[in-house]
């Protein structure tokens, strides 16, 4: 197996996040999806400029396994997939426990826009963001 670059974490799930068939619930999959990129963006010094507003533009998940919610941490890994003037896609993988296996059980896609929240518009990326995000998430497009 290739060496993951990109950003890593744990993210646990909660017990309230599991449906009546025992796993992981699709909105609450899509809350911890936000938990491991706040854990990226917002909780860096690199990232403060991007916590000032950001939006969702478009999200998409696929599962190819249930993750089953226990006394366990879920591994995340997030990927810069593509960086432009105003947008930027983050590509995940998501595991089923806290070790990286052969293959992950959900995958995912967010775009998000910075966004002025002062003046409510979008705004462009900084070449601080830019190189913030190529620099901790890959390369990008």
């Amino acid at each position: 197996m290739t060496e993951f670059r990109g950003y890593s974490c744990l993210v646990r799930p909660r017990w309230s996040d599991m449906d009546v068939f025992g796993h992981i619930n699709h909105a609450n999959m899509v809350t911890l999806l936000e938990e491991a990129r706040v854990a990226l963006l917002f909780r860096s010094e690199a990232g403060r400029e991007l916590a000032k507003g950001v939006v969702v533009v478009d999200l998409a998940v696929s599962y190819r396994a249930p993750i089953v919610v226990g006394d366990q941490d879920v591994l995340m890994q997030l990927s810069l997939r593509e960086c432009r003037h105003a947008s930027f896609t983050i590509d995940y993988r998501v595991f089923g426990g806290p070790e990286e296996t052969a293959k992950p059980a959900v995958t995912a896609r967010t775009v998000l826009a910075p966004y002025d929240l002062a003046s409510g518009t979008p705004r462009r990326l900084s070449e601080t963001e830019r190189s913030f995000l190529t620099e901790r998430l890959g390369s990008g497009g």
